[in-house]
């Protein structure tokens, strides 16, 4: 038996509006919902939590946080990379690293309001075969 399709995936970023900035305004994910503790977006759910808050002791769930950056990686289709670095460019996005994969396909690597690194995956990578 194995799990199936990660549900959602929870980074940290203290500063929230510039966390829904960027994933919303720059990334264009569907903001679903915010409080003051965090945001969820729209992607299979995406979380990105204030780890000063979600580490508080005596939550309704185990309490949770980080030290040091995430990762979280979208699927982005080969063909729209180059707009996916335009895209990044114009919103002030620094692109820390590309990646040619022997698998085929290319990665771009840049950072999150929390430094969080992010990353535009091709679908050849992990065995190929994920529907966007």
């Amino acid at each position: 038996m194995q799990p199936g399709r990660i549900f959602e995936t929870v980074l940290y970023a203290e500063d929230l509006p510039a966390a829904e900035q960027f994933y919303h305004g720059v990334l264009g994910l569907e903001v679903i919902s915010q409080s003051e503790l965090c945001l969820a977006f729209k992607c299979r759910v995406l979380l990105v939590f204030d780890p000063r808050k979600s580490g508080a002791p005596n939550r309704n769930v185990p309490s949770h946080g980080k030290s040091g950056p995430g990762h979280v990686a979208f699927a982005a289709k080969p063909e729209e990379l180059e707009s996916w670095k335009q895209r990044l460019g114009d919103a002030g996005v620094v692109l820390e690293a590309e990646i040619q994969w022997e698998e085929g396909g290319r990665s771009i690597y840049f950072r999150d309001p929390g430094d969080s690194s992010v990353e535009l995956a091709p679908p050849t990578l992990w065995g190929g075969g994920w529907e966007f």
